[in-house]
């Protein structure tokens, strides 16, 4: 995959880095579109009427009724269910193929975890999670343990997050991926990771091509007009 240039574009890789993932197997997955504002709703809207192989016997749930009533409203004829993660009782059923979580925050961790559990080999998918906000889930021990018991087995099949003059890219099965836009390319690929660059890992790879004087300036431009191409 190359990075895209439209969020609509950028949905339709990320369904199909979700088919690959799943076809290799992998069954608890993440699709993350770190964009300052995005709304949830319309983006999961668009994803799932990508995504007929998912089925119809499928549940999706909002971290919340209200945001439940409100996608049943909007959303038109559909074949699954739309439910708020605290609603049912009993939120999985054997005849549940899949299971779609959309924007879940820390609050609804717990639940999240134990559907995922009761899913067992079935998939599950998290659209936006916000679960490793340790401000909230816990510090320390607790965080850990957090990672160490659910958040480790999912794996993030689809990323992107704008960076300054580029960004940070992952569609299944490629390899974590960094762009950077030199001008000359509109965006061109600079490096690839067997993980998610962050930290001191992501310095290194963006001192190679940030001249001195770029590295002084802010990034609310570049990242502005980055987020300005991709949602044309």
């Amino acid at each position: 995959m190359t990075l895209p240039d439209t969020l609509e574009a950028a949905i339709a890789q990320s369904v199909e880095a979700t088919k690959a993932a799943l076809a290799n197997g992998r069954h608890r997955l993440q699709i993350e579109l770190l964009f300052p504002e995005l709304k949830p709703l319309p983006v999961a809207q668009q994803y799932l009427s990508l995504f007929p192989e998912l089925g119809t016997q499928f549940k999706v749930f909002f971290a919340d009724a209200g945001a439940a009533a409100l996608a049943r409203r909007d959303w038109g004829e559909i074949t699954y269910t739309l439910r708020g993660i605290e609603e049912l009782l009993e939120p999985v059923q054997p005849e549940d193929e899949a299971f779609v979580f959309v924007a879940p925050s820390p609050v609804e961790v717990n639940l999240v975890e134990k559907i995922c559990e009761q899913a067992g080999d079935r998939p599950c998918i998290l659209l936006n999670p916000q679960l490793q906000d340790v401000s909230i889930v816990g510090i320390g021990y607790t965080a850990r343990q957090l990672r160490e018991r659910f958040l480790s087995t999912i794996e993030t099949c689809y990323y992107l997050r704008p960076l300054e003059k580029g960004a940070i890219f992952r569609g299944h099965p490629s390899p974590w991926q960094v762009w950077w836009d030199n001008d000359d390319i509109e965006y061109q690929l600079i490096a690839e990771e067997p993980e998610r660059p962050a930290g001191e890992r992501l310095d290194q790879i963006l001192a190679k091509v940030l001249p001195a004087q770029e590295k002084k300036k802010g990034l609310f431009q570049d990242l502005q007009q980055f987020l300005r191409a991709l949602t044309q």
